[in-house]
C-alpha cells in the first residue's frame, strides 16, 4: 500500500519527513514555516505571523501586545508600555520623545515658568488653536521669530485634538501688552499665509486663562469675585454663545454650561462647582492658578481676536469693581453700555453680531 504524500499546505511543495514542519495542525515546507510564523519576542511562544503586530526590531504576539505594548505615535515604532513616554494621551519612543520636546513643537505636558508682561493685576494667557497647515516645526518656528523677535512671548505644543496644526500658548500678558507689546496682526496673517484655519474648523478653540491672584489677596477673596464671572457667564448664555462663534453642540463637548443660575451670585457659584464637571466647561474653575475661559472658537481674524480678550477682560474688571448685587441685577444692555472707547474692536464685534444695537451688519468670513 502506498504511503500517502506529505505536501506543503501553503506552497504545496512536495515533503520527505526531514523536510516537514509542522504547526498549529498545518503541514508546511521550512521556507513557508518560517515565512508563515515567529517566535512572540515577549512571552517565546510561536504564533502565526498575521496574529502579531511587527515592526523592524520586535515582533510580538497580539495578546502579548494589547497586554504590555503600544505603538509610537510619530514613528509607529513597537515599544513597552512601561518604557513609552506620553504627551497626554499620546504614546512616543525615547527619541521620538526627546526630539519632541526639543523642538518648536514642544510636547502637549510642557508648561515653562511663566513670565508675566504688562503692569496691574489682570493677565492673561492664550491658547490659541490652529489646524489643517500641518504639525510643521519649521513653521512654528516662523511664527515663534515673529512672536519672540524681542522677548519669549509664546511658545507651541502638540495638541492631540487637532487633525493637522499646533497650539500658539502666550506667557500672561496685560491687555494692553497683547495689543502693544505682542505682534499678533502679524503671526496671526502669516499663519493664514501657511494655509492654517482656525475658525473654519471643527477642531480649534480660543482659551483665555486669567490670573486668579487679580481677584483678591485671599483664596476667600478670589473666589467671591470668581463667583461673580460664572453667575455673568450663566445669566448672559446665549449672548455669550452668539459672541463665541461655537455651536452649542461644540460647546456641549469642549465647554458645556454649568446651567446653573439663581438670583444670586454666590448660589449660582455654589451650585456650579457641586456639579462637579471638570475642565470641559466654559469657565473651567480647575486650574490652580488661573480661571479658564473655554468658550470661544478659534480664529486668525485679528480684531475678533482682540474683541475677544477685550471682552474678557471687561468681564474681569467688572466682577472685581462691582458687588454682588450689581451683577445680580446687570442686563446685558448694562454691560454693554459700560464698555468704553478703548475697547474699539469689542464695539465693532458686538454690533457685528447685534449683541450691541440693532443695525445690520455684513460679516466677513473667519479663518
Amino acid at each position: 500500500m502506498k504511503e500517502k504524500q506529505l505536501i506543503c499546505s501553503h506552497c504545496g511543495e512536495i515533503l520527505t519527513e526531514e523536510t516537514r514542519r509542522e504547526f498549529d495542525g498545518e503541514i508546511m515546507c521550512e521556507l513557508c514555516f518560517d515565512e508563515q510564523t515567529t517566535i512572540c519576542d515577549c512571552c517565546n511562544e510561536r504564533v502565526w505571523v498575521e496574529n502579531t503586530e511587527r515592526d523592524s526590531y520586535t515582533s510580538v504576539c497580539m495578546r502579548c501586545y494589547d497586554y504590555s505594548y503600544t505603538r509610537c505615535e510619530d514613528c509607529g515604532c513597537i515599544i513597552s508600555r512601561d518604557d513609552a513616554h506620553y504627551d497626554g494621551d499620546y504614546p512616543y519612543c525615547d527619541d521620538c520623545y526627546d526630539k519632541l520636546d526639543s523642538g518648536a513643537i514642544k510636547t502637549y505636558d510642557y508648561k515653562p515658568e511663566p513670565i508675566f508682561y504688562g503692569s496691574g493685576d489682570l493677565f492673561y494667557g492664550v491658547e490659541l488653536e490652529i489646524d489643517r497647515g500641518g504639525e510643521i516645526a519649521s513653521n512654528a518656528e516662523k511664527l515663534l521669530e515673529i512672536a519672540n523677535s524681542n522677548s519669549e512671548h509664546l511658545y507651541c505644543k502638540h495638541d492631540g485634538s487637532l487633525d493637522d496644526g499646533f497650539e500658539m500658548v502666550s506667557h500672561p500678558a496685560s491687555l494692553y501688552y497683547h495689543i502693544s507689546g505682542i505682534d499678533w496682526l502679524e503671526i496671526l496673517n502669516r499663519a493664514v499665509q501657511m494655509g492654517y484655519r482656525s475658525h473654519n474648523t471643527s477642531t480649534c478653540g480660543l482659551h483665555i486663562h486669567v490670573s486668579r491672584s487679580a481677584f483678591g489677596s485671599t483664596v476667600e477673596e478670589q473666589e467671591i469675585v470668581i463667583a461673580r464671572i460664572v453667575h455673568f457667564v450663566e445669566k448672559h448664555w446665549w449672548e455669550i454663545v452668539k459672541f463665541s462663534r461655537r455651536t452649542e453642540q461644540n460647546l456641549n463637548h469642549w465647554a458645556a454650561r454649568y446651567a446653573t443660575i439663581s438670583a444670586e451670585v454666590q448660589d449660582t457659584y455654589k451650585k456650579a462647582k457641586s456639579k462637579g464637571l471638570g475642565r470641559y466647561v466654559a469657565v473651567n474653575l480647575e486650574n490652580y492658578h488661573t480661571i479658564e475661559f473655554r468658550l470661544f472658537r478659534g480664529t486668525l481674524k485679528y480684531k475678533t481676536f482682540i474683541a475677544t480678550l477685550q471682552l474678557v477682560d471687561m468681564i474681569c474688571r467688572l466682577a472685581i469693581m462691582l458687588d454682588d448685587k450689581s451683577f445680580e441685577k446687570m442686563s446685558w444692555s448694562d454691560f454693554v453700555l459700560q464698555i468704553g472707547s478703548d475697547k474699539p474692536e469689542l464695539i465693532d464685534y458686538l454690533k457685528s453680531k447685534r449683541l450691541y444695537v440693532n443695525e445690520i451688519h455684513t460679516e466677513t468670513e473667519e479663518i
